[in-house]
């Protein structure tokens, strides 16, 4: 009998990188994730409902999802313009403008806050011209939202920038010549292509919106029932050392992150199939 060959891994070293990784995640993600579990269990089901159900956090589950949905909706039309722009045009100051994109990674959330929260108030350079015409930004819903896309718009770009940089051109070439305009080259061809990245930078912003704290605390104005955002609240409770409370309304909102991202690999897979069908 012939002696079966070993099996060769891939990656040396199969085990041990497998072990570092598992230990790795467990410190980093697991267990803290699982304390949220622990806190939470001190208080009975009935106290956890009540808790996570009160109008108050309700209020705030509103404030948080509606403005997260309405800033990454943004930030998936303002972001797939300027990732197009940043593909398919050469411009002066294009490098520059393409490194501007990263700031919100390298910019601290408060910082980006306290700027947006000075350029919008009613003595503020862009929300003095508002309020000529009645529309207050600053300590409002529409404050949240700009903050929300400031600190979302990378995700999109970045998300669809690689994908149209490595799109081939010759099918819209043929396109052309074969007639077809540039809308329907685009909603035909490139937009198919582009549409699970897309996809993919839309629901990271939309995740990232709803834990934000830093840049929206400052502009908000943090008004129960009105622009209390969730996290705010999180933080309230834990200033009261209510940390069964706060942690049972994070637990709310992982579970939240969970479902966009489950969410978002099944708009993935979904759109990869579609697109590999018109292909």
């Amino acid at each position: 009998m012939k002696k079966k060959r070993k099996q060769r891994r891939v990656i040396p070293g199969f085990g041990l990188s497998l072990g570092i990784t598992v230990t790795l995640l467990s410190l980093i993600v697991v267990i803290p994730l699982c304390s949220l579990v622990v806190f939470s269990s001190q208080l009975s089901f009935s106290e956890f409902i009540e808790t996570i159900t009160s109008p108050r956090v309700l209020a705030s589950y509103r404030v948080s999802f509606q403005t997260a949905l309405i800033a990454s909706l943004i930030n998936a039309v303002v972001g797939l313009i300027i990732a197009w722009v940043l593909v398919r045009y050469q411009f002066p100051g294009k490098r520059i403008m393409d490194g501007l994109i990263e700031v919100p990674f390298a910019l601290p959330t408060a910082v980006a806050g306290i700027s947006l929260t000075h350029m919008t108030v009613d003595s503020g350079w862009v929300g003095s011209i508002f309020h000529k015409f009645g529309i207050e930004i600053a300590y409002t819903r529409i404050g949240i939202t700009i903050a929300l896309v400031f600190i979302g718009i990378p995700f999109v770009v970045r998300s669809v920038q690689p994908v149209l940089e490595k799109l081939d051109p010759q099918y819209e070439e043929a396109a052309s010549m074969l007639g077809a305009g540039r809308t329907y080259s685009f909603f035909r061809i490139i937009f198919p292509e582009i549409f699970p990245a897309l996809v993919a930078g839309f629901t990271m912003a939309f995740a990232r919106s709803l834990g934000e704290y830093g840049s929206v605390v400052f502009i908000a104005g943090n008004t129960p029932f009105k622009t209390e955002i969730t996290p705010l609240l999180i933080m309230s409770q834990l200033q009261e050392y209510d940390y069964a409370s706060a942690t049972s309304i994070a637990l709310v909102m992982l579970a939240a992150a969970f479902l966009i991202l489950f969410v978002n690999a099944v708009l993935q897979s979904r759109a990869s199939k579609i697109v590999s069908g018109i292909g």
